[in-house]
């Protein structure tokens, strides 16, 4: 394997969160609890809107796939990074590496393309909801869907092509799991080409689909505004700022992350923008979207009635 990809490193070492020890096990059990709630809330999300007839809408099919892509790029981080916590030597293999940045980028960048079909969604919904129905029929659905898997699998197929034709002279991570950051500062190969061309392929991913989502939400606010009850308008409001709030956290870390040059953060920084948008948000997007929601809870309370009775 190292051979073949120009590389004379076989296994990284995995600098983790925190370099000492008292802090090992109070993190495990704190990220332990994160992944467990985000199981548990992004599964019964997808289990409770496959089960109840009435959550079968294009809102809640796109709710459906957040929380899928949610849980498995939440996965291809948490379980080694808990295992990390307790082991005295946090090691990963170099296949092992590049399959986690893989899977990693293909449910990240699925994230960006939901979260803007998720937003245009929205904006049919309120801006032309006599119209809803047609533009918004389970052809179109099902191919917006397709097509956030499409883009992701290539562009994620690009991004780490380019990371295993660097060089690694040094096995140590500066980081809790293998992203192209960390791993092109450890390259003692030229990184410029790698990093030109990633900077640019995230930049579209985060910029374009970030624009989208604040235009989405632009003309919903819009809409809003011309609601004639106060009371409809609150309402309206407050789904819209939670929707908000969860965008401008998950785009905002990734911007952190990826729309810079390598060195012009420390560890420490991107060390909190990563758990953010690795554990914290996957954990948040089920209360932040849909547990806040009465149909949920309608439907929710409907399917516990029907499993007691």
């Amino acid at each position: 394997m190292a051979a073949e990809n120009h590389s004379t490193v076989t296994e990284f070492i995995l600098g983790g969160l925190t370099s000492r020890p008292e802090l090992q096990l109070p993190l495990f059990l704190l990220f332990l609890g994160i992944y467990s709630i985000t199981m548990l809330g992004n599964l019964g999300m997808i289990t409770l809107i496959w089960l109840s007839a009435q959550l079968h809408t294009p809102m809640y099919y796109f709710l459906s796939n957040l929380s899928l892509v949610d849980l498995c790029y939440s996965s291809a981080i948490t379980p080694k990074m808990l295992v990390n916590f307790v082991s005295e030597k946090n090691t990963i293999s170099y296949t092992g590496c590049m399959c986690q940045l893989y899977f990693f980028l293909v449910f990240v960048i699925a994230e960006c393309y939901m979260l803007t079909v998720m937003a245009y969604d929205r904006y049919v919904a309120i801006c032309r909801p006599l119209f809803y129905n047609t533009i918004m029929s389970h052809q179109v659905c099902s191919l917006l869907v397709v097509t956030v898997y499409a883009i992701a699998l290539i562009d994620s197929t690009v991004e780490t092509g380019l990371i295993l034709k660097l060089s690694y002279c040094e096995p140590l991570i500066s980081h809790y799991f293998c992203d192209i950051v960390p791993l092109m500062k450890l390259s003692c190969s030229n990184t410029y080409d790698v990093e030109t061309t990633t900077f640019f392929l995230a930049g579209f991913n985060i910029v374009v689909t970030g624009l989208m989502v604040l235009i989405s939400y632009a003309f919903i606010l819009s809409s809003i505004l011309h609601i004639s009850t106060t009371e409809g308008r609150s309402k309206a409001f407050n789904t819209c700022s939670s929707h908000v709030v969860a965008v401008g956290i998950f785009y905002g870390t990734m911007a952190f992350m990826y729309l810079k040059p390598s060195t012009a953060s420390s560890l420490a920084q991107e060390n909190v923008a990563s758990v953010f948008y690795t554990t914290v948000i996957p954990m948040l997007n089920p209360l932040i979207y849909s547990l806040r929601n009465k149909e949920v809870k309608a439907a929710m309370q409907k399917t516990l009635r029907g499993k007691l009775n």
